[in-house]
């Protein structure tokens, strides 16, 4: 046991504190004590003491107890609270109540032993604020427990209580996760030299590495997740275990397969973890339609093979922390090349003609096949459909932007370009958007752009016959593009008074006279839609 200090939220210290005092043992344990020797805020906070989960629900008033290995939910109402306060009042668009900009909080205080919450919330809260009080809303307090038979390869079929830390951490997954800590004496338990692991970066299990997978085989996943999260290496005698354990997998749930995946993707380095499950002959288990990407041979103006591409495609939607979405549709996005594959003399490589259409089909069964959801489904295999918009340069007009953005719907277009820039550097280019691409985004942007119109004006045609009494006719329109005239440079004059004080002007004139007003009117508007689009063409560094 050796001394350390670690910040630890007063909202956790206080939950000991209450065990301690009904005369309990309590310490943090697992991954919350790992992040914190890493200087990581954790994401979760799990304690385990000698306490059982009746004894538990007696000391703490908003608990729920739903499980068959003794853990015990603690809410903490206060907590609660202040994140629906913070959900309510903020004044920015948020995506699932997780504010995206960020305001001055107190989390992180240096003079301070403790990992504040007494956030000072004004109009915004960073997400990551966010994230880390949901943490503490509820923690869960699970009881020192012994396990034995694991005949499904995923849970013990007998859990024991036990009043000793040791037979607890006995039982953990990898000795970085088999470390208690209390907070209040600063005592950190040790017994697999976690610690030691730590400073080495390296992933060992718990004693024996094919006792501990065959417990539980997600722990293989789990592993190959740690070394992309932690950008740490997984220790000899693990990797020869799990590559003799692998089959263990096929008792595992999609869903949990799926989860494990998804937390890979949103690591910090994916592009290793899929390099190290093809290592290790894994990778079938997650995809065997990436597995067999691999060697495929691409040639031309690609450095990679089709399963290194895509690997690389992914990492740089990861790099520029785009959406789950986009790493997903990065990761498949070119999966139809190996049924398409011909290869090609002159080329020395293969072709892969239709293979979004192919690739489409291909990731849908695979994100079904995990149990992902719909609206994720159909989002990533609509960019992997399109993701071809651009492959002929003479095809590029405003025409064929309007073609695309119909296809793929406006709400993913800009999505499609952040594809393509991931695709290009997937390639080994040097550059994310060359001409080429600004040039179609700054099409884009014209399409997308309301265009200066009458529409503008506070008055229209159906005011003017139903509300003023004119008849159909040519006349409306004339007046109409004639304020146009009037308001392009002067806003302040598009207002429903003034306008209709002019509509009743221009009544009164002849149509020639109206017809220069008119057409003085259309050169404006054309004057200033130029004067927009050269704006376009210069943000995106095009003629």
């Amino acid at each position: 046991m050796t001394k350390i200090k670690l910040k630890v939220p007063v909202e956790i210290i206080e939950i000991i504190e209450k065990l301690n005092e009904n005369n309990f043992e309590a310490f943090l344990v697992g991954g919350c004590v790992r992040d914190l020797i890493l200087n990581k805020i954790p994401s979760d906070w799990d304690l385990t003491t000698n306490a059982k989960p009746e004894e538990i629900q007696n000391i703490f008033e908003h608990t729920f107890y739903e499980n068959d290995f003794g853990t015990v939910g603690v809410v903490n109402d206060e907590i609660d609270k202040k994140i629906k306060e913070i959900e309510n009042s903020c004044n920015c668009k948020t995506i699932n109540n997780i504010c995206k900009t960020s305001c001055e909080t107190l989390v992180k205080q240096e003079d301070s032993n403790v990992l504040q919450t007494n956030v000072k919330h004004q109009t915004n809260v960073s997400r990551e604020t966010l994230v880390f009080l949901k943490s503490l809303r509820t923690i869960e307090i699970t009881p020192y427990r012994i396990e034995s038979g694991y005949s499904n390869n995923r849970h013990p079929d007998d859990v024991q209580f036990s009043n000793n830390i040791e037979d607890d951490l006995k039982r953990r997954d990898f000795t970085i996760n088999a470390l208690a800590y209390n907070p209040l004496t600063e005592e950190l338990i040790d017994l697999f030299e976690g610690v030691s692991d730590l400073n080495k970066k390296i992933i060992k299990t718990v004693n024996n590495p094919d006792e501990r997978f065959q417990e539980d085989a997600l722990r293989i996943l789990r592993a190959i997740r740690f070394s992309a999260q932690l950008d740490f290496k997984i220790s000899k005698e693990t990797k020869e275990s799990i590559s003799k354990n692998k089959e263990l997998l096929k008792t595992i749930s999609n869903e949990r397969i799926r989860d494990e995946f998804i937390k890979i993707l949103n690591s910090k380095n994916p592009i290793n973890a899929f390099f190290l499950s093809n290592e290790l002959n894994i990778l079938e288990y997650i995809s065997k339609d990436l597995s067999n990407s691999i060697g495929v041979i691409q040639g031309g103006s690609h450095r990679y093979d089709v399963f290194e591409h895509l690997s690389r495609t992914m990492q740089h939607a990861v790099d520029k922390n785009w959406s789950l979405e986009l790493r997903l549709a990065g990761l498949f996005h070119d999966v139809g090349k190996v049924p398409t594959a011909k290869w090609s003399d002159k080329k020395q490589g293969n072709t892969f003609y239709g293979h979004e259409v192919l690739g489409e089909r291909i990731a849908k069964k695979n994100l079904k096949r995990l149990n992902f959801p719909n609206k994720i489904i159909n989002k990533v295999t609509t960019l992997i459909r399109w993701h071809m918009f651009f492959s002929d340069p003479d095809e590029i007009s405003l025409s064929a932007v309007r073609r695309i953005i119909r296809n793929v719907g406006e709400e993913n277009i800009w999505d499609l370009i952040k594809l393509r820039i991931c695709d290009r550097i997937g390639m080994g280019r040097p550059k994310e958007e060359p001409y080429r691409l600004r040039q179609y985004e700054a099409m884009m942007d014209e399409v997308l752009r309301s265009p200066i119109s009458v529409k503008d004006l506070k008055i229209n045609g159906d005011i003017m016959i139903s509300k003023m009494g004119f008849k159909p006719g040519k006349k409306i329109g004339l007046i109409l593009n004639s304020l146009m005239n009037l308001t392009l440079h002067n806003p302040e004059k598009n207002n429903l008074k003034f306008l209709k004080e002019k509509v009743l002007e221009y009544e009164k004139m002849t149509e020639d006279e109206l017809f220069t007003l008119s057409k003085e009117g259309k050169e404006k508007i054309l004057e200033e839609e130029n004067k927009e689009i050269k704006k376009i063409h210069k943000k995106y560094k095009i003629k």
